[in-house]
């Protein structure tokens, strides 16, 4: 796991770092995007994230990818696409100027790199003819490239899109041992996952045409790659749901523009998420209605990817009607959301319950027994706690017990971070050291999550809302779950996979458990820091004795 651990960690790294950098320089470099009647914000905001996502992805691929032409190529397309993207970011050049920097990027792959695709759904030409081959691949990806430009329009969004494609092409390839894509794409999520930091709602820099036409150009390229280099056997027609919703919204767009006869590349508000904020919907919303079909879309491709090319385009195109007519009937008939107020008995039931305070009180009480009760027994259970792991833990003691006497708030960075650390501690050894008499735990702790996610849910749903430092959720906590749900389901069957999904599933539960607890928690002693205090002491004890 090293291969994707360390490249990952690398380019998130650098991505969180170059971006406040960028962002200092954003004024002088003229780089500011400022609200106009097609945009939704209200206030110039810097539009240089993009840098962060393509030098953390290059960076981490020049360290460890092996060279090649291909590979060549593909870095070389980037820094073309950053280039022309920045100039535009900075002078708003015109299309036509970008299709110049798109056409030169793809050519070099297609061309230097010699990637192009061979095959296409209901064509008996096996190979495809170069001549057909190269034009079809060339405009295939500069559409992507504009599908995911024209797709960053909302906080996280083109970000968010973007992600779930790549988890999707990182799973295949990685059923077929396609390292090399592999690499691409975890870089490519660091520096993603990076920029979605600053980027969550509401952003505090917008990654800009440098970054939208990079993760376009990536997506486009990592796509014919799949299916031509890494697993031939894969459907061609497999690329349309994993790419996804970008791909439907631009043809939608580009249809009504020329019925309408207006240009076909000028920009309008007539993309899904402009449609879906004119129904009603708040921009968190928005973004949470297209990262679910766009996991609807990539989930489908990864069940298809074998599939009859007939099949994939039968459901692809059946999903993409079944969004668009809904909102256009929804447009039509004038429907808003969060217009009616209906009181079933359901409803009624739920009002009852959270003026009772059952449901704001239950679960952070549950919460503030759970989560400390799961890290001290966790350290008394665990078959072995290592040397190494007990002297990190004697440091982590007297560094929390130094903490506790100099600082006067439980927010400090140095604060969380140490119960983070000891609470992975915990995970990480009950998942590599179980009990001996693990068997007759386990439906315990299957038990123990649930309640601890469902206590998680009610506790952010049903909260008051009044409290300055309130548990707020973001449509990237809701991308998470997704990428989750996505990391246990299609989990490959060696043991030491699913071992290792489960760890980040149960790592990321407790860690959002303690963030409730720290945030929730003004007070400097509570029952999360003296539960810190004692699993570190148990560890240091049980490591070094």
């Amino acid at each position: 796991m090293n291969y994707v651990v360390v490249p990952l960690v690398a380019s998130t790294a650098i991505s969180l770092a170059v971006i406040p950098i960028m962002v200092r320089l954003a004024p002088r470099l003229g780089m500011i995007d400022h609200p106009d009647p097609r945009k939704v914000h209200a206030r110039p905001i810097p539009r240089v994230g993009g840098w962060g996502i393509v030098i953390g992805a290059l960076v981490t691929i020049l360290m460890w990818a092996p060279m090649n032409r291909l590979m060549l190529s593909y870095i070389f397309g980037a820094l073309v696409l950053l280039a022309f993207g920045a100039w535009d970011d900075r002078r708003e050049m015109g299309h036509y100027t970008k299709f110049i920097g798109q056409f030169i990027a793809v050519l070099a792959v297609v061309t230097y790199g010699g990637l192009y695709v061979t095959a296409l759904p209901f064509l008996n030409l096996d190979p495809l003819p170069p001549a057909l081959g190269i034009p079809f691949t060339v405009l295939a990806m500069i559409g992507m490239i504009n599908a995911i430009n024209h797709s960053d329009g909302l906080d996280g969004l083109a970000g968010g899109e973007s992600l779930l494609s790549l988890g999707a092409i990182a799973f295949l390839a990685y059923l077929a041992n396609g390292d090399s894509a592999i690499l691409i794409v975890v870089a490519s999520i660091g520096g993603v996952l990076g920029f979605l930091r600053y980027n969550t709602h509401p952003a505090s820099v917008f990654m800009g045409d440098g970054g939208s036409q990079f993760l376009g150009f990536t997506l486009g390229f990592l796509a014919v790659l799949l299916v031509e280099r890494i697993d031939p056997t894969l459907s061609p027609a497999v690329a349309l749901p994993l790419l996804g919703l970008p791909i439907a919204d631009i043809l939608v767009v580009l249809a009504k523009r020329i019925r309408q006869k207006m240009n076909w590349f000028r920009a309008t508000r007539n993309h899904i998420h402009h449609r879906l904020l004119e129904l009603g919907f708040v921009h968190k919303e928005s973004v949470i209605i297209i990262y679910s079909a766009q996991t609807l879309f990539v989930v489908s491709g990864i069940l298809l990817s074998r599939q009859n090319d007939w099949l994939i385009i039968f459901i692809y195109l059946s999903m993409c009607v079944s969004i668009f007519v809904a909102l256009d009937i929804a447009e039509r008939t004038n429907w808003k959301a969060h217009e009616k107020n209906v009181h079933s008995r359901f409803g009624q039931a739920l009002s009852f319950l959270r003026h009772t305070k059952l449901l704001v009180v239950a679960p952070r009480r549950f919460l503030d027994i759970a989560i400390p009760a799961y890290l001290i027994i966790g350290s008394i259970l665990v078959a072995r706690v290592p040397n190494d792991f007990g002297l990190a833990a004697m440091l982590f003691f007297v560094l929390m017990l130094l903490e506790s006497f100099l600082s006067n708030t439980t927010r400090s960075i140095i604060h969380r971070g140490l119960i983070y650390i000891i609470a992975a501690f915990i995970v990480y050894l009950n998942s590599n050291y179980p009990p001996a008499y693990e068997l007759w735990l386990k439906p315990f702790e299957i038990i123990f999550f649930f309640l601890v996610v469902a206590s998680i849910i009610l506790a952010i749903r049903f909260s008051p809302g009044r409290r300055k430092f309130e548990f707020r959720t973001t449509a990237m906590d809701y991308l998470m779950v997704f990428v989750l749900l996505a990391a246990l389901i299609f989990a490959p069957p060696r043991l030491d996979d699913i071992q290792n999904s489960i760890f980040i599933v149960e790592l990321i539960i407790i860690f959002y458990g303690c963030e409730l607890l720290i945030i929730e928690r003004r007070e400097r002693r509570n029952w999360l820091t003296h539960a810190s205090l004692t699993t570190a002491a148990i560890l240091a004890m049980r490591g070094l004795l």
